[in-house]
Order: structure tokens, then C-alpha cells, then sequence
């Protein structure tokens, strides 16, 4: 009977053990849901600011081309 008894114990710490780990694993998903999510509003926000970036260096650039415009024909005078 004292085999049972031990059976009976340990088979009792690992349905615990069991227990634990599904909540773990639960809590777990949980938390990377909300990393996965952040990542893509952090991804989203990067693309946006990638876009205002690229308008920003195209009207930088078309302002410089103004004023070489504006300057070239001072030089010749």
C-alpha cells in the first residue's frame, strides 16, 4: 500500500504541476498577444513616418532644384 500511497503522491504534483503550467502557458500567450500587437502598430507608425519621410525629401528636394533655378542666372550676369 505505501507503493499506492507514493504513486497516488506523485501523480497528484504532476496534475499540479500540470495546473500550473497551463495557466502559465495561458498568461504566456496572453502577453505575447499584446507584444504582437504593439509590434504592429510599432510597424504601421514606422511605414507611416517611412511615407512623411520620403514626401519630406522630395519637397526638400524640389525646393533645392527652385533655387538652383533662382541662382543660375545670377551666375551668368
Amino acid at each position: 500500500m505505501e507503493k499506492f500511497g507514493e504513486l497516488e503522491q506523485t501523480i497528484r504534483s504532476l496534475v499540479d504541476e500540470h495546473f500550473v503550467l497551463i495557466k502559465r502557458n495561458s498568461e504566456l500567450e496572453k502577453l505575447y498577444e499584446g507584444v504582437h500587437k504593439e509590434l504592429e502598430v510599432t510597424k504601421q507608425k514606422l511605414s507611416v513616418m517611412s511615407n512623411e519621410k520620403e514626401t519630406v525629401r522630395q519637397k526638400v528636394n524640389s525646393l533645392l532644384e527652385m533655387l538652383r533655378d533662382i541662382r543660375m542666372p545670377h551666375e551668368g550676369g
